[in-house]
This record gives C-alpha cells, structure tokens and sequence, in this order.
C-alpha cells in the first residue's frame, strides 16, 4: 500500500483504501458501498480534508489519461488523476498552459478542482474554477452528471472548492492559457518592510500576470517585514517548452528532530536574500522554477522532523490588511515561532463559481510553522481570531486544526453544500466542522454521522 497521508506529516492516514476502478464499478452498482468514502488525489493538503479515518479513501492516481486536446482552442479534457505536471508536459509543447498553477505542480486535476487552487495570478485570472467547462461526477445514487453552469449548475458550484463531497469527478475539460512559452520573465524588486511592498503590490498586480512576495519573517527591529517581490510575465519568444529536470534532490527519511528551527532560518533567510538581491532585475526563468521551486526536492516536507508541520494561510480585506498582516508577523516572532516560508499575495475580485472558494479580494499571508505542539496552536488560535476580527477567512485545506467555529466564520455558505454533499462522501475535516455545527444547531442533513 502506498502513502496515503496528508502532506503536513501531522495527520496520518488510517483509512481503507480502494481503487478508482473499484470505486466506479461499486458507486455505479449503486450498492456494497463502505459506510464513507472520499477521494483521495496526491495528497498534498495539509490538514484532513483529504483524509476520512473511518472510512475508506479512493486512489485516483491510476486515472489519469488525457481524453481530448484541441491544441486550437485550448480545451483539454482529461480523467481527474491526471497530475498537473503530466497536464502541462502535454499541453505546453503547443503553445498552452493551465491558466491558475499552485505552489506545486504534483496535484491531481480532481485536486484542483475539489480544492478550487489559486497561484500568483489570481488578480488576472481568478481560480482554477474559473476555467472549469465541465465535468462528470458520479454520485452514490449509481448516476453520473454532467455539471457545468448551464447543466446541474447547483451541483458544479459545490463541488468546485468542495473537498470531494459531492461525489467522485471521473473527468473534467478546462478551458487553457494561450502562451508564447512556459518559461516565464522574472523581475526581481527588494524592499525594505511591508509598508513599502504594500506600496507597489497593486501596481504589480496590474503590470504583470504574476506576482508574489517572499518575507523574512524572522527579521525583526528596523529590518521587519523586509522581503522580495517576484513579478513574472511568460515568456514571447524561446522554445514554447523545455521539460522540468526530472534529476531532484530527495529527503530519503524523516529525521528524529525538527531540522527547520530558528537558527537553520536565519541562514536560510540570510542565503535567500543575498541570493535575490544579487539577481535583482528582469531574468529568464523556468516555469518549474518559478511556479514550483519546493518541488525540487522531493518529501521535503519530511524535514520538519516527526511532528511534522503546520500552515496558516489566511486572506484579510484590502481595508484592513495593512494594520491586520504586520500584526500577525508580529505575534508569530513574538511567540518564537519560525516561519519556514512565509508568502504575501495580492487576490484580485474575481469570484469563483465555488461556494467554499477561498480566495475574496484582499490579501493572503502564507506561513508555515514546525508542529510545536501547544505553543504552535495557541499561536493559530491567536492568528485565527486576528483573521476573523479583520473580516478574513483561513484556508481550510491548508489547515489541520481548524474548529468549527472559524470555519463557520469563514465559509457562511458551508450549509449549501452540506445540502448537497453526497451522503455516502465524507471527510475528517467535515466530521469535525460541518458535522458539528449541524449537529448543534439541528441543522444538518447527516448530523448522526
């Protein structure tokens, strides 16, 4: 059996498992079902919503074959195990590219999808719900449903952004990028605190396709809040496409200690920032490179030793963030936590058609922490209620702690879809949010689960 646990190394899968072959034949039987199941993609949330410990998880890696590509429109439509990186590798050559990437190219399309991803163009183009045509999604019922919004439109909203409970997408078509190539143009801007970046992020946002700051964290006195911004535009002329490097560094084994502490940062942060001053200006970069550069090291997340590691990523209103961001940097230092990689970027007001969509216009501050244990969480709780006072969300697939009260606060909308998820589906994030609010306030359809 192959690892099937989330990607922040703090929860640990216990589930059965099924194929997606199985799962197919069984959902379409309409019978002999586990009491619960869920998706599973690559695994690369953070938390538990791709988990479901008393249940039992599909593998949809096997399905994962390109059905049809219109290299004139751009039009793909392909099986949801397909990973991004085979997606690209196929659609680049000619002159195509997803319209929204995350931080990692290894996530499957259904991953994409359930979890309605955003990247570094989310001012330009929305999220990757936006270019979603369709797709077919089969439910316990033994039914498969064509969902787009002129076609089970209820259904296509909830499912875009929701964490696999409508039920299992067999394939989607998304509408691709035109690009001159995958390679992009990089321009790399220092500045010296969070005043100033706020200062040139809406201009950035509106010269460029990308952008995305990169904070040292860790800097604190005159120099906090001191960082990079990394704007980026594809490149128009070149070879449309020149593979990744399939040669990537590895960490063969989680060690028996935390190996990004305090100290291991400062030197970390220290290298990065001679290393971007020096490259300050217009660069050519790989799209790899630029989109994906933690992908070049192959389980990195193993070094955060065997308690793992946590995320917090939130999005503050544009009114308040430029008092709410260097207050949450601030509790972060002043609790001793190190932040590994701590991101800033700038949502545009694009809405998704995903009810549980993420991304609203403002900013969102990615930090990841070491699993500390209690000290980390008090951290959370306090990061938690400084997003929600501002009027935020937090990003629950980035999550692993997440109460039912913040994801309330978060997503207003979570009854819709809880009135459509297919009963059969289930989560452990949704057994310890939804579930809970509805069994409190009788309002949920499978509040005895």
């Amino acid at each position: 059996m192959g690892d099937y646990s989330a990607f922040g190394l703090v929860r640990h899968n216990k589930a059965r498992v099924m194929s997606a072959a199985e799962a197919i034949e069984r959902l379409g039987a309409g019978n002999g079902l586990p009491s619960s199941v869920l998706p599973y993609g690559n695994g690369r949330s953070y938390g538990d919503t791709c988990l479901n410990d008393a249940g039992t998880l599909i593998d949809m890696r096997p399905m994962n074959r390109i059905i049809a590509f219109d290299a004139d429109s751009g039009v793909v439509t392909a099986q949801a195990g397909l990973m991004l990186s085979d997606l690209i590798a196929h659609v680049a050559p000619q002159g195509w590219f997803p319209p929204v990437v995350p931080g990692t190219q290894f996530i499957t399309l259904g991953g994409a999808i359930a979890n309605d991803v955003h990247g570094k163009n989310h001012h330009r183009r929305g999220t990757f719900g936006c270019h979603v045509v369709s797709f077919t999604l089969l439910r316990s019922d033994g039914r498969t449903r064509r969902c787009s919004l002129d076609e089970n439109a209820e259904l296509f909203r909830a499912t875009i952004g929701g964490m696999g409970l409508t039920g299992l997408i067999v394939t989607a078509t998304v509408q691709l990028m035109k690009v001159g190539a995958a390679d992009v143009d990089e321009r790399v801007r220092g500045f010296s605190g969070l005043g100033e970046y706020f200062d040139l992020a809406e201009q950035a946002d509106a010269e460029n396709e990308y952008a995305v700051a990169w904070i040292d964290q860790l800097a604190g006195g005159a120099r906090a809040g001191r960082g990079f911004l990394l704007t980026a535009n594809h490149a128009t002329d070149g070879e449309p496409f020149k593979p990744a490097s399939r040669r990537r560094l590895s960490v063969p084994f989680r060690p028996p200690v935390n190996l990004l502490n305090r100290w291991s940062l400062r030197l970390f942060n220290g290298a990065f920032a001679w290393q971007k001053g020096r490259a300050e200006g217009i660069r050519r970069a790989s799209y790899a490179s630029y989109f994906f550069p933690l992908d070049a090291v192959r389980h990195w997340n193993r070094l955060y030793g065997p308690r793992g590691l946590l995320q917090h990523q939130s999005v503050v209103p544009f009114a308040s963030a430029r008092q709410t961001i260097p207050a949450m940097m601030a509790a972060a230092r002043d609790a001793g936590q190190a932040s590994f990689l701590t991101v800033l970027k700038r949502f545009g007001d694009t809405a998704s058609p995903g009810l549980l969509s993420f991304p609203r216009p403002g900013y969102t501050l990615t930090l990841d922490f070491s699993n500390a244990g209690a000290a980390t969480n008090a951290l959370f709780e306090r990061l938690d209620r400084m997003t929600v006072d501002a009027g935020g969300a937090v990003n629950p697939y980035k999550d692993a702690r997440m109460g039912a009260a913040l994801f309330d606060a978060s997503f207003g909308r979570w009854r819709d879809v809880e009135a459509l998820r297919d009963p059969v589906f289930l989560s452990d994030f949704w057994r310890r949010t939804a579930l809970q609010l509805g069994s409190s306030q009788n309002g949920g359809r499978h509040a005895a689960e």
